[in-house]
């Protein structure tokens, strides 16, 4: 196995959770937008989004809680995965640096 197999195999080690959450994702030049969390893991984040969002972006992530029994999340990620779908929508693959 190569070491890039092992690096892939060891980050999908972590259990992702499916969310399908509404979250607003903000880049460094100010814009902020609706998005679609589709699922979490401890050390990345997987969005569904109308626009595009360049490779290697810095972003943060705010999901508000519609429960009062949980806190609202915000992280700070980079953009590792930027792809169309047939839908005219772009799935988002994040590396999270930092969840509170």
């Amino acid at each position: 196995m190569s070491q890039t197999d092992q690096q892939y195999e060891e980050k999908r080690d972590f259990i992702r959770m499916t969310m399908n959450s509404t979250a607003t994702l903000s880049i460094p030049d100010g814009t902020s937008f609706k998005v679609t969390c589709h699922d979490l893991s401890a050390t990345g984040m997987s969005l569904i989004a109308n626009h595009p969002v360049e490779i290697g972006s810095a972003v943060h992530i705010d999901i508000e809680s519609t429960n009062d029994q949980f806190r609202s999340m915000t992280a700070d990620g980079t953009v590792l995965r930027c792809e169309a779908l047939d839908s005219g929508e772009y799935d988002l693959g994040l590396e999270l640096k930092s969840i509170r």
